[in-house]
């Protein structure tokens, strides 16, 4: 694999995913709401969101989406009145996806006390544009709050907003008094929801927390424990790729795993073709290892263009996961690619070691996309 280039890179944020881009573009935005955030986190609630953000304070239009989930198109000004809660997400995030419980519970405790939540769903991956596979994430992941499709990334821009997740807290009047990017500091992010519902007028609201309810991938992440990033395996972002000889972009080739991989390095067995986007298995019974160390192991996986599910075996330190199998594997290590989007694989218990993860694949025609770990 051909490592990020000079002219891009993944600028960390920890419990989120941003958006590649040029790095002196992506410098200043990073720096701009990493000082924000700070200020944000240090001081509650602030009342200007032009020192946040430098350049948006209002509610941008919706007009850029393409389409609806849960709802009729919605405009700033029906909206006027209502405290409002943007949530920028996509499907395969995990960092989004265990901050779910709280937005869903928000939602659900004050939509009756003034609180609008709005999910902003602006895909990363080539398939979430689908808008059917969009609906049937949303469905699965009980979200009935309005869903606005940014598959252009129109609203994005719009907010100049750079996360995955990214919550934006937006006022009565319209104007954006707080945000969170990434994970974590739910509880002021509660409190900020309190306090524009009491400036609107809703003195009825309860203070007491919404209660959360988190299962399977939507479980917070074993921050003490973990030593492994995500790592795309599409040739254009990806790291650590260990297999002799490299990868051969846009073309077949068969590759194999050396005999012992490093911490965070990863191979391929098999032959694969290695795109910009994703790997495709060409023949069955293909492989990935990956030597990490988190309790919790993912990947982005999905059927090709034909669309057959496909099988697959998990293995850990070459031995079936046992009690170490996450939610879409059993203990003897079995599961089965059907749809496009994220898969746990491994949820481990304690103690926390590096310990070599490997999948193999029994058919081929399946794409595999992005590691994340937890």
């Amino acid at each position: 694999m051909v490592p990020v280039s000079h002219f891009q890179k993944r600028l960390p944020l920890k419990g989120g995913k941003v958006l590649s881009m040029e790095v002196n573009y992506g410098r200043r935005r990073f720096l701009r709401a990493a000082a924000a955030a700070f200020v944000a986190s240090q001081g509650g609630m602030i009342g200007s969101a032009a020192a946040q953000f430098g350049e948006v304070d209002q509610l941008p239009s919706f007009n850029g989406a393409s389409g609806w989930l849960n709802t009729q198109p919605l405009t700033t000004s029906g909206l006027r009145g209502k405290v409002v809660l943007i949530d920028f997400w996509t499907y395969t995030c995990i960092n989004w996806r265990r901050t779910l419980p709280y937005v869903r519970a928000w939602s659900e405790r004050y939509k009756d006390n003034g609180l609008a939540v709005i999910g902003v769903h602006t895909p990363e991956f080539s398939f979430e544009r689908n808008i059917e596979n969009v609906r049937w994430a949303a469905k699965s992941m009980r979200i009935d709050y309005p869903i606005a499709i940014d598959n252009e990334h129109a609203i994005w821009r719009a907010f100049n907003n750079q996360y995955w997740p990214a919550l934006y807290f937006v006022d009565a009047k319209g104007h954006i008094q707080a945000h969170q990017f990434g994970e974590g500091q739910y509880d002021r992010s509660e409190t900020i929801i309190w306090r524009l519902l009491s400036k609107a007028g809703h003195s009825g609201t309860s203070r007491e927390p919404a209660m959360v309810e988190s299962s399977g991938a939507e479980i917070p992440a074993d921050w003490s424990n973990l030593k492994s990033s995500e790592n795309y395996v599409g040739n254009e972002q990806s790291e650590g790729f260990s297999s002799p000889g490299g990868a051969a972009l846009n073309k077949p080739r068969l590759y194999s795993t050396p005999s012992r991989l490093g911490l965070n390095h990863w191979a391929l067995s098999g032959e694969w073709t290695v795109g910009k986007e994703a790997i495709l298995l060409n023949q069955a019974n293909g492989r990935i290892a990956y030597r990490f160390h988190a309790r919790d192991l993912h990947l982005v996986l999905g059927p090709d263009i034909g669309g057959k599910s496909v099988p697959f075996r998990v293995l850990i330190d070459g031995q079936p996961p046992g009690a170490a199998h996450g939610v879409d594997v059993d203990d003897s290590g079995n599961g089965e690619v059907v749809e496009q989007r994220l898969y746990q694989l491994i949820r481990q218990p304690k103690p926390i070691i590096d310990r070599q993860f490997e999948i193999e694949f029994l058919n081929a025609g399946v794409e595999a996309f992005d590691f994340t770990f937890g």
